[in-house]
């Protein structure tokens, strides 16, 4: 099955410019696309400092669409909107005042891959971060999402007038005009090496290492000011306004896909027949399809029809069925369902343990936290008190990793006794 790869640059123009991320599309567009890929052949498609954050979008949602593997390729550099304190990618119209009507969030990466098979999705970056963004990253290391490999660095802010070299893209994209495509991790681990030298060399702070295991596993437990959820209702507006007007939550997309670590060689039911004969249909797409026309029941009488099917075939705790049990958790919080959400991902979190994963798994713990996010929206004290016991029994084996989770659960479930 054809590949497809996503070659995506941006830096702002003038004096906010930190790298000089198109410097390296040459280097990468001369490298053939099988090579790029890892597949026989591919799709290459080639942003260079795009101007609009919907014009990103919509090559990022067409490329996280295509049937077959993914991989992208993105250089540039990282700034925080002011209002809600959250990464974006600059484009080239970016200034610091500008962050939030003119950079693409990062956050929307991982919202397009979500839905992609566990296995299929590669991003390497090279990444420049401004003083504000690097203080955010140092307590929350940048993600694409809990189904796709994410590889690279983020570096710290260059010297005052000086624009940096994207130097950890150049080596990935030398070492793939040999011809030879090595797995990523090897890519990964060959390209660091060959920037070593000159990056301890370096005055300053060291880099941010991205690789799978190594990133922050779970979103934060209770809701929080300065936390925005990776995921958002599926209809939220997708153009945001131009200034002064305040702008809407930015689009979504329509679900989420498993936190399950990448096995290619685990299929999921359907997909066994997909390299030869009449190509099945992807049941993430009816999914999908679903959640966007409002039929959230059907999209989750789908989901756990083919929960079923994989715990026919594969068995309890097998990663097939592990894969709809998280659909089926984001499918309901989707729909609003605070309280099935909850009962789902802690489901998730026992069944993760009970199949004898740790509870410092970066599966297990993001299964715990998005309970933990899911129980404080339940509006039913009932319910709540009847879910929150059962989430502290689970804190305790699986604390995360913010300081404090089983505390919050227990103030609250304080706070719900004396309610009716």
């Amino acid at each position: 099955m054809p590949g497809t790869v996503l070659l995506l640059a941006a830096s702002p123009v003038g004096r906010g410019c930190l790298v000089d991320a198109a410097s390296v599309l040459p280097v990468l567009a001369a490298v053939a696309p099988p090579v790029l890929s890892g597949t026989e052949t591919a799709n290459v498609v080639e942003l260079a400092d795009p101007l609009e954050p919907q014009a990103v979008l919509t090559r990022l949602r067409a490329a996280a669409t295509a049937p077959g593997p993914l991989t992208m390729f993105v250089t540039g550099q990282l700034q925080l909107d002011r209002r809600q304190r959250l990464p974006h990618l600059a484009l080239a119209r970016t200034t610091p005042a500008t962050v939030r009507y003119t950079a693409f969030p990062w956050r929307w990466v991982a919202d397009e891959l979500r839905l992609r098979p566990p296995g299929s999705t590669t991003v390497f970056v090279d990444l420049h971060a401004d003083t504000d963004t690097w203080e955010f990253l140092a307590g929350r290391p940048l993600t694409a999402g809990p189904s796709t490999e994410l590889y690279g660095r983020v570096a710290p802010p260059p010297s005052r007038r000086t624009v940096a070299q994207p130097a950890y893209m150049r080596a990935v994209a030398t070492l793939l005009r040999s011809g030879h495509r090595p797995s990523p991790a090897q890519l990964h681990q060959q390209a660091l090496t060959r920037i070593s030298g000159e990056e301890n060399a370096r005055p300053g702070a060291a880099d941010l290492v991205l690789a799978p295991g190594r990133a922050w596993a779970g979103q934060p437990w209770p809701p929080a000011p300065e936390f925005t959820t990776v995921t958002a209702p599926p209809h939220a507006p997708a153009h945001p306004p131009h200034p002064p007007v305040p702008p809407p939550v930015p689009s979504a997309p329509s679900v989420s896909v498993p936190s399950v670590p990448p096995a290619p060689s685990v299929q999921l039911p359907g997909q066994a027949g997909r390299r030869s004969g009449p190509v099945s249909p992807d049941p993430h797409e009816e999914i999908t399809a679903a959640v966007r026309d409002g039929r959230h029941d059907d999209a989750f009488a789908l989901a756990a029809r083919w929960e079923r099917e994989a715990l026919r075939k594969h068995g309890s705790g097998s990663e097939p069925v592990l894969h709809w049990m998280e659909v089926r958790a984001d499918l309901a919080m989707f729909a609003g369902d605070a309280e099935r959400s909850c009962r789902g991902w802690l489901a998730l979190a026992a069944n993760r343990l009970d199949a004898g994963q740790a509870p410092g798994a970066p599966e297990v713990e993001s299964a715990v936290d998005r309970a933990h996010h899911q129980w404080g929206r339940i509006d039913d004290p009932a319910r709540a008190r009847e879910l929150g016991a059962e989430l502290a029994r689970l804190r305790q084996r699986v604390p995360g990793r913010r300081e404090g989770a089983l505390d919050h659960v227990r103030r609250q479930l304080s706070q719900l006794q004396t309610q009716t």
